[in-house]
């Protein structure tokens, strides 16, 4: 397998997260995401549908969208996936993530860390985000992870983002359940922090 992601990029980290955890062997491409697309890697700008990362490259398919390739993983290793009748409530949290905490997360990381937004729409994306950690700390309150099964791909997607929690102005320490989470997750055999995971120079599976 090989995985085309970029550092800062939470969605590329969901996958790569997955890959060592599961202790699935592949390698990993970084992509400069500030070089133009016309002008990036020639093989990704193939590969990749719709000129994003993360892109994975699996028995020659490429498969894109951070969790449609989890879903994919899953399937595939069987890691990850919970109990069969737990499927309906991880795809579920992957729809959930999408459109909520994997919007209002990254979009407020970047409005802070790289392009400042006018007042009005750092409040609506701080909103959100609050809504977003109040509804998640609440879920952990009852259960270990989010699925009483343990770790599923829907910890990995829910999770990505928050490993950068304090870049957006929010404190794992306020939420203690996500605190509790997180802790959980870094603790897992093969977790690597984002930063460490998706830098540039290539990193050997499991490293």
């Amino acid at each position: 397998m090989l995985l085309y992601g970029s550092t800062d990029s939470g969605h590329s980290y969901k996958v790569r997260f997955f890959l060592l955890l599961s202790g699935t062997s592949h390698s990993y491409q970084w992509i400069d995401l500030g070089t133009p697309r016309s002008e990036r890697l020639a093989a990704f700008v193939a590969a990749s549908k719709f000129g994003e990362v993360p892109v994975l490259i699996d028995d020659g398919i490429a498969h894109c969208q951070s969790n449609a390739i989890l879903m994919h993983l899953a399937q595939r290793t069987n890691a990850f996936r919970g109990h069969g009748a737990e499927w309906r409530s991880i795809l579920e949290w992957l729809s959930w993530e999408a459109n909520r905490i994997g919007f209002s997360a990254p979009n407020l990381r970047f409005s802070s860390l790289w392009e400042p937004q006018p007042p009005d729409v750092l409040a609506y994306l701080r909103k959100r985000v609050l809504a977003d950690l109040q509804t998640l700390d609440e879920a952990l309150s009852r259960t270990e992870f989010l699925l009483p099964s343990g770790p599923t791909i829907a910890d990995i997607s829910c999770s990505a983002y928050l490993f950068w929690l304090s870049q957006t102005g929010f404190a794992e320490a306020d939420y203690p359940h996500i605190e509790r989470w997180l802790g959980l997750l870094r603790a897992l055999p093969g977790w690597m922090h984002p930063d460490e995971a998706m830098r540039p120079a290539p990193l050997a599976a499991g490293t």
